[in-house]
């Protein structure tokens, strides 16, 4: 019984770390995508502790559409994540 338990707790807490894109793009390394509200250009983006935090406004008429990659550059070069913004009309 108390193997089940720690197994359940453990299938849980990694269903968490999965779901949680930015968090482990951040703490662990690997790839995030986040598509924008169409007709939402990307100005700026920041991470605040845990925290994925972008900036956006509405695209100019002559604007065209772009896919911009934030990287992280680690001192080690291991662990280094990447999110990814699509910008779409």
């Amino acid at each position: 019984m108390k193997k089940l338990i720690i197994l359940a707790l453990f299938a849980v807490s990694m269903v968490t770390l999965i779901s949680c894109d930015n968090w482990t793009s951040r703490k662990w390394g690997g790839s995030t995508t986040i598509t924008l509200p169409k007709g939402e250009k990307l100005i700026e983006v920041t991470w605040k502790e845990n925290s994925l935090w972008y900036l956006t406004e509405p695209m100019d008429a002559d604007y065209e559409p772009k896919t911009k990659t934030f990287r992280e550059d680690s001192n080690l070069g291991v662990l280094e994540g990447t999110v990814t913004f699509v910008e779409s009309r």
